[in-house]
């Protein structure tokens, strides 16, 4: 009988090594190796890596790019803002892996949707490796769906859940929490690592696609906010959702990450209370709520997220600095976008911020990664740097290059109607290759004011009272070096 062989996999990339060291080469962390048994090569293994399997492969039929596919049938739960993010409903045969934080709400969230499911007919199960059956139970009564259909269990053996699954009877909707926590008893490893997972995974994908069952899997995510696990885990399943938010908010972001059946980057935004979670139907007066007028460093920014059009309020504070090297402190945007934003407004408006503390946050707890939003960035910190607010009937949109251009960005209309409805009445964006002048009246009902450079901006902050600082070295948008582009035409 041939010995089983040992090897040594990386819990955090999944590679494996023959020999165990302190460092994984493929990703670089420390102390992630672990051995763990493999079996051993068989005869017939062998002779099929040299080709000599016994038995052919039965020939495949390959058609071509036309022809009609019907679109695929959905379950709706109900939960507007969690249809919206899986595409218009969970797909029947699909998997669904969705990841956050710890106690963000995950498992509140698809027992809510399991609940609904399950009160328009269709049967659910929720399979809790956590938690014991008490426990969601009182989940349940705290939610008030104490009175839902959902079939209940609490089981780790993923041959036990298949077999279950396999059934005529069979739920046609299954929640897994959480994958971490399941394992095969095939696999010799313990629940968690990565091998454990892969196989658990991949099992239950099997059964999905078998069976036609929706099958939802809860992730844990490091202290990185990747799922934990290898990576191959969000390359086997159909879509991959992660939950975010503060502890010291009361919103929740739903975000796609990848999905085969609808639009990626969608968001569906939900409030959290003791009764659990709540649709958000307009995220942008949610986010707007709290805005004071007439506070300088605060200014709107009409963004996309997915399909919709999402306004959030930024805000800057930029303040003398006592330290050597002045503080940058950034909340739901990307650090070295606003170092970059910063840079342009120094050499090519000669706006002196450097020598500054700059702290910068998105309100609400919503995270940008758009590049729309450096217009709306420098008018919060020229804003606030000059100590003049800016209008609080006014939104920002518009990319900024390094040559301080500012570029247009997609999805014009749609962020000026979004404005529009939230009774908005000027708009300053980039201009248009196409446009009519430096400012015109839109369809929407918003007054357009069209900018060419970021100079443009900074200039509707000076005031003979109240000018702003400029640098040595700063440069107008002709010369790039310091002095008036005017001045130096003449």
């Amino acid at each position: 009988m041939a010995r089983p062989l040992k090897r040594f996999v990386c819990q955090s990339c999944g590679a494996v090594t023959s020999k165990w060291s302190g460092r994984c080469e493929s990703c670089g962390e420390w102390n992630t190796i672990t051995e763990e048994a493999g079996a051993a090569p068989g005869p017939a293994g062998a002779m099929m890596a040299r080709g000599h399997g016994g038995k052919k492969g039965r020939l495949l039929e390959f058609t071509g790019l036309t022809g009609s596919t019907p679109q695929p049938p959905r379950y709706k739960s109900g939960i507007n803002e969690f249809d919206r993010v899986c595409g218009g409903g969970l797909v029947v045969g699909s998997a669904l892996l969705i990841g956050g934080d710890p106690g963000i709400g995950k498992s509140t969230l698809l027992l809510q949707m399991a609940a609904a499911l399950a009160k328009q007919n269709t049967a659910c199960a929720y399979i809790s490796g956590e938690e014991a059956v008490d426990q969601v139970r009182l989940r349940a009564e705290r939610l008030g769906l104490a009175d839902a259909p959902v079939q209940l269990v609490a089981a780790t053996s993923v041959r036990d859940i298949v077999a279950s699954l396999e059934r005529p009877d069979a739920p046609r909707v299954a929640v897994i929490d959480s994958i971490q926590t399941m394992w095969l008893d095939t696999v010799d490893s313990t629940p968690g690592t990565v091998t454990q997972v892969r196989a658990s995974a991949q099992a239950l994908v099997e059964l999905a696609k078998r069976r036609g069952i929706a099958v939802l899997l809860v992730g844990h995510v490091t202290k990185d906010g990747a799922i934990a696990g290898p990576r191959v885990l969000e390359h086997m399943v159909d879509t991959v959702l992660y939950f975010e938010g503060e502890r010291g908010h009361q919103f929740r972001i739903l975000r796609t990450v990848k999905n085969r059946f609808g639009p990626t980057d969608e968001i569906g935004v939900f409030e959290m209370s003791d009764r659990g979670l709540s649709d958000v139907a307009n995220p942008s007066a949610l986010f707007l709520a709290e805005r004071r007028g007439q506070v300088s460093g605060a200014c709107v920014f009409a963004g996309i997220e997915g399909t919709r059009p999402v306004l959030v309020e930024i805000q800057a504070l930029v303040s003398p600095s006592s330290l050597a090297t002045p503080r940058r402190a950034v909340v739901g945007w990307d650090s070295n976008r606003l170092a970059m934003v910063m840079a342009v407004l120094e050499a090519r408006c000669g706006v002196s911020i450097g020598a500054n503390d700059v702290y910068l946050n998105v309100a609400g707890g919503l995270r940008i990664g758009e590049p729309a939003a450096d217009l709306a960035v420098a008018a919060a910190v020229v804003s606030s740097l000059a100590d003049e607010p800016v209008p609080p009937d006014m939104v920002v949109f518009g990319e900024v290059g390094l040559g301080g251009e500012v570029r247009p960005v997609g999805q014009r209309d749609a962020r000026l109607r979004e404005a529009a409805k939230l009774g908005f009445r000027t708009a300053l964006v980039p201009r248009v290759r196409a446009g009519t002048g430096s400012a015109s009246r839109s369809a929407e009902g918003i007054l357009v004011d069209e900018i060419e450079h970021l100079s443009d901006l900074v200039a509707r902050f000076q005031s003979a009272d109240r000018p702003l600082k400029r640098s040595s070295r700063g440069g107008g948008r002709e010369s790039g070096r310091g002095g008036d582009p005017d001045r130096e035409r003449d």
